[in-house]
């Protein structure tokens, strides 16, 4: 049986009445302040929910303005964001918020041309924050809504391919209500249909409004659409950690280049080699022998396995060994999450 005929308007209508009535309203940052919009859809960005419900109310806390993130250390934001992950991100959105200050004097644009301006902002991210604070007719086109539409409207292809991304866009831009107020109702309802009702895997059927028009479910293709993207190769990585220790129970951490793992973190030593390891320290004035081997960790990233194995030791140097660093306690700085949790293990001495 084939589904009803369905127009862009019955789209559009269907899913803001079913967000009214079904979608999420308790988000902490369902709120029209173009700033917390933002912040929380950088969070938002391949991370979950929950893990951003926890992070994004300290965020706020510290940060309550655009002029706060942009005045701050970057160590600051660095270590409030520690664990999220992408820490490309972190760094993104304090350049944003020193350009929102410097290029727009402090108060955030309010199309979507000059949302994607700022750095680490991409079109969709931009179209939400300007229908969500601004009411502007965009849409979005993140992993959940290439689902619903490739599910509703049976689009079948690559996701790799341009064209037919261009061909998502078309019909997501062909989809959007009419009116300016429907636009965050409209465009949180894409972001809930997607997350919790057309799921990747076991999806609610019964309870969509899509349901009676839904075109992949009519021809029996809800687990063939959308395509899967090919799997990426996990590469393994053997790292090891230097981890000294001073008499004040001080560690010595570096902080890490922008590019690469952990980026603009604070960690301590990472090396490939052992010699290398060795090596740094010699410096300290630390032998092989007196370094001890703790039992190996690992930690996945999006594309590597990391295979960790702590090496730790004390030493009486007091500088850093003529080594770029500092000797600091943990608090207060942001660390990779394998390595905090690794201290969590070996808590540092208190003063």
């Amino acid at each position: 049986m084939m589904p009803d005929a369905f127009s862009p308007q019955d789209f559009a209508e269907r899913l803001i009445a079913w967000q009214r009535q079904h979608g999420r309203h308790d988000l902490p940052w369902q709120v029209r302040d173009p700033y917390a919009v933002w912040l929380s859809e950088i969070m938002l960005q391949q991370t979950q929910v929950a893990t951003v419900r926890d992070y994004y109310p300290r965020f706020l806390a510290a940060f309550p303005t655009v002029q706060d993130l942009a005045a701050a250390e970057e160590d600051a934001v660095l270590a409030l964001w520690a664990g999220l992950g992408y820490y490309s991100r972190a760094r993104n959105l304090h350049a944003a918020a020193k350009q929102v200050v410097a290029q727009f004097g402090g108060v955030f644009p309010d199309t979507r041309e000059d949302l994607e301006s700022l750095k680490g902002v991409g079109r969709s991210t931009a179209a939400a924050i300007a229908a969500f604070a601004f009411g502007r007719r965009e849409t979005i086109l993140d992993g959940n809504v290439k689902r619903v539409l490739c599910r509703v409207f049976a689009l079948d292809g690559n996701p790799a391919d341009k064209r037919f991304e261009r061909q998502l866009w078309d019909l997501a831009e062909n989809l959007l209500p009419q009116a300016a107020e429907d636009m965050p109702a409209y465009i949180q309802g894409l972001m809930d249909l997607g997350a919790t009702v057309c799921k990747r895997s076991k999806p609610l059927c019964g309870p969509c409004p899509m349901a009676q028009h839904c075109l992949a479910k009519a021809q029996d293709r809800i687990g063939e659409l959308p395509r899967k993207k090919t799997a990426a190769t996990v590469k393994s990585v053997a790292v090891y950690w230097l981890v000294l220790r001073n008499k004040a129970g001080e560690i010595w951490l570096e902080k890490r280049p922008a590019g690469g793992i952990w980026g603009g973190l604070h960690c301590v030593p990472c090396f490939e080699r052992l010699a290398d390891l060795y090596a740094y320290a010699a410096a300290f004035g630390v032998a092989a022998e007196a370094v001890e081997e703790d039992a190996p960790l690992t930690h996945r990233l999006t594309h590597r396995l990391l295979l960790i194995t702590p090496l730790r030791a004390e030493t009486g140097c007091l500088t850093g060994g003529g080594q770029p660093g500092i000797w600091a306690q943990k608090n207060g700085f942001g660390l990779p999450k394998p390595l905090a949790a690794y201290l969590d293990t070996k808590p540092f001495s208190q003063r």
